[in-house]
């Protein structure tokens, strides 16, 4: 419905798409990083349209789904998750992949737009236990490009996996570059 319009504000603003998603997969997460700023969420919102993918939805904090604007997260594809210990979160959205034959689910691995040590593990076992890839994209601000990398199937090491993943995001500059993943 706003593709036409957010073609033209990348086209304005001098911002690609590089990569693209593999069409023959109807589940995976997309964890996007470096999450630095709030103009991460609209240029997710943007992107997802732009490139037409349909069951594609995020995942965000309870809080942002009160009112007055939870009905707007909604309507914009979010599920919201209460990321406290006793949810069991992984379990819930492992539930939610099986539930569906199509479903993509956007996060960010940081769980924040501050500064972290290490990136969550939620979307990891999240795509381990439903037996998904990950498809790791990087907003890299300094380049104007959002950066579609190949599909990441989690193995039996995650140590290895993280530091695979974490190489690919520090190749890319957030909004605010001081807050990205080392």
């Amino acid at each position: 419905m706003f593709r036409p319009l957010y073609l033209l504000i990348f086209k304005i603003l001098g911002w690609k798409i590089e990569g693209e998603f593999p069409t023959q997969l109807k589940k995976y997460i997309v964890a996007v990083a470096p999450h630095t700023s709030n103009w991460d969420f609209p240029l997710g919102v943007m992107t997802r349209s732009i490139l037409q993918m349909k069951h594609t939805y995020f995942l965000g904090k309870d809080s942002l789904f009160k009112p007055p604007f939870g009905w707007f997260f909604r309507w914009l594809g979010g599920y919201p998750v209460d990321r406290s210990k006793n949810h069991d979160m992984v379990q819930q959205v492992i539930k939610i992949f099986n539930q569906h034959e199509n479903f993509i689910i956007g996060v960010a691995p940081e769980g924040t737009r501050k500064k972290v040590e290490k990136l969550r593990t939620g979307f990891y076992f999240i795509a381990k236990g439903a037996g998904i890839p990950i498809i790791p994209v990087g907003f890299d601000f300094s380049r104007k490009r959002v950066v579609i990398s190949k599909p990441f199937y989690p193995s039996e090491n995650q140590e290895a996996d993280f530091e695979s993943l974490k190489a690919f995001y520090r190749t890319m500059k957030g909004k605010n570059p001081e807050l990205g993943i080392d």
